[in-house]
């Protein structure tokens, strides 16, 4: 059941009246929680649900041991680390080491062969395993308690976040579903204006994006002219923006009229004068879960500059596997990874020269939006190979053309442009909707649901990051 289905509005608000139903018991509102989590999760696929309930049993023992063996607290929590990480290696990437490892041994000429397995990956076991190695590390370090039963398969299965994030912490929603503090809507209006904007940038624009330019351009680039592909590339970077951020917006919305809060993903990403920047921006939860947990046990900037570079592309690399088992996401994490290594090498030479050269503001978001563009490109193209066909037919100069490319350029500059007063816009919007009496709200709200729907093409469109 889709987040964006007409069923599943029906489901949550139904939900909703039978959960605030039973404020006033915290502990029976949490188990009906936990049993919505569990149910959305199995109806997409009941291995996917009992998956996750084993998964959680082995980090509750983990995290148990560790509170209860301090000898061997390290011990229990690499176990749980390495646990996860072949929980998530078995069922999101044995195809693709296999297929690696399989060609290895035919070139050496082994004549040994691995089994291909049928494995179905578990919809956001990147996500949970994430959230589940934060709350180990936590506990190893002394940061953190471990939790009760209860509120750990809660903490594993929310379902708002738990098909694409984004990312919890444990001192952030964990902490929350601790509390024994009677649960209240947070923030019933920004709740709404989330709702209006995730519905505009993933049932409308994105659906548009995919429809109109993203899809017939990247299945056959040969057919148009250069511009179209350029708009194409364009097109993408839209399309990925609004899905993701529209997604994310929608399970915040979600959670806030649950009573809980979940943190921020991403804050205006194209307008980064660079790609540090651009990673402060995007997927915030997952480029500081990188950060936290890959890049500084790596060794961080602790040894060095050439160390530190070294450290930031393995990072770099690692997360671009992390959003799949393919050649193409390990270029687009080497792409990142290179490009933040030319960019700190440039500002070590510039720190140095005596007449340093600083970009204005407009060319470095200009840059930075380009070569984000063309790393999507690897990321969206069903191979490495096809990206860089992708890539060279922007070279087309003899087909007609066919789409309406000033169109799609003012569209684009036209986003740049709200993205600039978007903020304030939000603000103006949550400053109405405030003024007006509850009973009026609806109204209004229902109307500009109906318009975006018009506006939207037909169908139920999914989400990209279930995928990853």
């Amino acid at each position: 059941m889709s987040y964006l289905s007409p069923e599943f509005a029906l489901v949550f608000i139904a939900f909703l009246l039978l959960y605030w139903g039973l404020q006033r018991w915290v502990q029976p509102q949490k188990i009906l929680l936990l049993a919505a989590s569990y149910l959305f999760y199995g109806l997409l696929d009941w291995r996917f649900a009992l998956i996750l309930f084993l998964y959680s049993g082995v980090v509750m023992l983990c995290a148990r041991k560790m509170s209860t063996d301090e000898a061997r607290r390290k011990h229990w929590a690499l176990l749980g680390i390495v646990a996860s990480v072949i929980n998530l290696g078995v069922f999101k990437y044995y195809d693709f080491f296999r297929d690696q490892m399989q060609t290895l041994m035919d070139g050496a000429h082994l004549g040994w062969v691995l089994p291909p397995l049928d494995i179905l990956m578990p919809v956001g076991i990147s996500f949970y395993t994430f959230q589940a190695i934060a709350y180990l590390v936590g506990i190893a370090r002394g940061k953190d308690q471990p939790a009760g039963a209860l509120d750990t398969l809660l903490y594993l299965s929310f379902f708002p976040s738990l098909l694409a994030g984004p990312i919890c912490r444990p001192e952030g929603l964990l902490r929350q579903l601790q509390s024994s503090e009677k649960r209240q809507i947070i923030e019933a209006d920004v709740a709404f204006v989330l709702l209006l904007s995730a519905l505009t940038k993933k049932i409308w624009l994105s659906s548009w994006l995919a429809d109109a330019w993203v899809n017939p351009l990247f299945a056959n680039p040969d057919a148009y002219h250069g511009l179209e592909v350029l708009l194409g590339m364009y097109a993408y970077a839209m399309q990925i923006y609004f899905d993701f951020s529209g997604y994310t917006e929608l399970v915040i919305a979600m959670a806030l009229l649950l009573g809980y809060q979940l943190p921020k993903n991403f804050d205006q990403p194209y307008l980064a004068v660079s790609l540090r920047d651009f990673w402060r921006r995007w997927h915030i939860t997952l480029s500081t879960w990188i950060r936290d947990f890959v890049y500084i046990p790596l060794g961080g900037s602790r040894s060095g500059w050439g160390r530190t570079q070294l450290n930031l592309f393995a990072a770099m690399v690692i997360s671009g596997l992390w959003h799949g088992a393919s050649i193409k996401y390990l270029v687009w994490g080497a792409l990142h990874g290179g490009g933040m290594v030319v960019q700190n090498a440039w500002d070590a030479l510039m720190s140095r020269s005596k007449r340093p050269w600083v970009m204005p503001d407009w060319l470095a978001m200009l840059l930075t939006f380009h070569f984000v563009c063309v790393a999507w490109v690897y990321f969206r193209a069903d191979s490495a190979s096809d990206a860089t066909h992708y890539l060279a037919s922007l070279a087309n100069l003899g087909p007609k053309l066919q789409l309406n490319v000033i169109g799609g350029f003012a569209f684009v500059a036209a986003c740049f442009v709200f993205w600039r007063y978007s903020n304030r816009l939000r603000e103006l919007l949550l400053t109405g909707l405030r003024r007006l009496p509850w009973y009026i709200k609806p109204l209004p709200l229902a109307s500009i649901v109906q318009c975006i729907i018009m506006l939207a093409p037909s169908g139920v469109p999914a989400f990209i990051y279930y995928q990853y």
